[in-house]
Parts: C-alpha cells; structure tokens; sequence
C-alpha cells in the first residue's frame, strides 16, 4: 500500500509539474542503443541487468510509471545508422497534441521509411 500511494504522490506531482507546459522533451534513452547481451545478468549478481537498465532508460519510466502520454520518434541518426529516438511528454489526458506534433515532426524530418543497417 505504501509503495501505490508513493506511486499515486508522483503522479500528482508530474501531473502539477505539466501543467506549466504544453511538451516536456527528453532523450529516449540515456546513450546509443547497445548490442544483445548488455543486460544479462549473472547467478552472482542477479540485479546486474536491472541497474544497467536504469542507466539505459533514466528518461522513460515516469511516464510509464504516472500514465502521462509520451511518444518516441526517431529524429536523428548517428553515424553507425541507428535511430536515436526523442522523447516527448504530454499532459496528463492530452495525447492529442502528441499526435499532432508528430504529424508535424514526420512532415519535417519523415522516418518511416529509414531502417537500421540490421532490422527484423
């Protein structure tokens, strides 16, 4: 119970935070993607891959936490032709200006059909 009521005090507080802005930009993630592997954990060290993880995303999980509308949309590229992703959140129940800034962003910089040198 305490941990959904901290849970429920964050959420409040992001919801306060936003409403003083229309889009809160961050990265996606917390540096370039990295190859198959690097979250494995080890029988010695079961929480080696979660700790990483929490490096990889620092970004990312309030808003999967609070609920607030969030979008990742691949703007840019570096120079191994991976798709760094930019993060954009919403006011909590407003995913429509999210929609309608990435129709913008996809009118200025398309992505949809860039693919990575390796893709499924």
């Amino acid at each position: 119970m305490m941990a959904l009521a901290w849970i429920q005090a964050a959420t409040r507080e992001v919801a306060r935070f936003m409403l003083d802005y229309d889009v809160w930009l961050t990265p996606t993630l917390g540096e370039p993607p990295l190859p198959l592997g690097s979250f494995d954990s080890s029988a010695e060290h079961p929480m080696a891959g979660m700790a990483r993880a929490v490096q990889f995303v620092p970004f990312t999980p309030v808003c999967n936490m609070t609920g607030q509308p969030a979008m990742s949309v691949p703007l840019f590229w570096n120079d191994q032709g991976l798709p760094i992703g930019t993060h954009f959140v919403g006011r909590f129940g407003d995913e429509a200006t999210l929609f309608r800034l990435a129709a913008q962003l996809e009118a200025a910089r398309p992505w949809a059909a860039r693919r990575p040198p390796v893709s499924a």
